[in-house]
């Protein structure tokens, strides 16, 4: 059977847009005003990457950490907001139904991720999780699906995620990707970056996943 290999943000919570916004203040904090459709744009790539793909490389030498610094500061404060997006949970109990190992892959921090499980009540339905300490790189680079994988014990296993970020890291992994678009990205976007099919929602995933890799089984 293949694993699940299931993003968190954006895909399984509502998190993408509280991110943007709370990157946004970071930013105008520190005296750079971008706007808020770029700062979206680049939602799903990884901190560590984030500054530099957004604002450039001199800012990220300059500023990155306390920008970083900020941005976990301001999210702690709207976290409290963010909701499980509709099908989440019943996408988790479909897979896991269905025989397939179900590993979240995560690049937030741990104490992030914590409010996420305990939101989605599946701590214990799921398998494994990953977050930002299991790895050096994030989204786009493979790292954290590879991780994900070893987690799985098996390299038969799909991605499911809401942004390109997750995509182009599952095609670099080796591995397809089955794309939602609860994460404010287009389905033309999302297939151009790799996306085997794309969904409206992951409640959508759970009525049609019979006609996905995870139905064929």
């Amino acid at each position: 059977m293949r694993a699940a290999v299931v993003d968190v943000d954006g895909t399984l919570v509502d998190t993408n847009y509280h991110h943007a916004l709370a990157w946004y203040r970071s930013f105008r904090e520190h005296g750079l005003v971008l706007p808020l459709w770029r700062l979206h744009r680049h939602v799903g790539m990884g901190g560590d990457k984030y500054v530099a793909a957004v604002a450039g490389d001199d800012v990220e030498r300059r500023l990155g950490d306390g920008l970083r610094a900020r941005w976990e500061e301001l999210f702690d404060e709207v976290i409290d907001e963010v909701e499980p997006l509709d099908g989440a949970v019943e996408l988790v109990a479909a897979l896991k139904r269905r025989g397939h190992r179900v590993v979240l892959a995560s690049s937030s921090i741990a104490r992030h991720l914590d409010v996420f499980l305990d939101k989605l009540g599946v701590r214990d339905v799921v398998d494994a999780w990953t977050t930002k300490d299991d790895v050096e790189e994030s989204k786009p680079d493979p790292e954290l699906v590879e991780v994900a994988l070893a987690k799985a014990e098996t390299r038969a296993a799909v991605m499911v995620g809401d942004t390109p970020w997750d995509c182009e890291a599952a095609r670099r992994a080796g591995i397809d990707t089955i794309a939602v678009r609860t994460g404010g990205f287009g389905e033309d976007e999302l297939r151009d970056a790799g996306a085997l099919v794309v969904f409206d929602s992951a409640a959508q995933l759970v009525e049609r996943i019979a006609d996905t890799p995870f139905g064929r089984d």
